[in-house]
């Protein structure tokens, strides 16, 4: 008989669940930012400065930033759990991405929040 017993580490339905919930939200945004193009006859810098300048947005453009965060954090995990088989190795290169993700977000907070 299997137990269920709570734990910090991920499941694969938690897994699943946040990688689609993440690729929506992504698609969202893009499909947004596609249709701002499309729609916009002349994009300037006042006309771009004034589409970041509200706080919806900003609250938009920062929640997918950490949406592509956990993508890439879970994405990586399971392709590199795949194809890399060293543990050290698979550790050192997680790290390093993780590390690159989470720059990613740190830089786009603070041009964000620049504007």
């Amino acid at each position: 008989m299997v137990t269920n017993q709570a734990s910090i580490r991920r499941n694969g339905v938690q897994d699943y669940v946040s990688l689609r919930t993440t690729a929506v939200l992504i698609a969202a945004y893009t499909f947004f930012m596609a249709w701002f193009f499309i729609t916009t006859d002349n994009i300037t810098f006042a006309v771009w400065q004034g589409l970041f300048s509200g706080i919806a947005m900003k609250v938009f453009t920062l929640a997918t930033l950490i949406a592509v965060m956990i993508h890439v954090r879970i994405g990586l995990w399971q392709v590199l759990t795949d194809y890399v088989k060293s543990a050290a190795l698979r550790g050192t290169v997680q790290y390093v991405l993780n590390i690159i993700a989470f720059a990613y977000v740190a830089v786009g907070l603070f041009v964000l929040w620049g504007v």
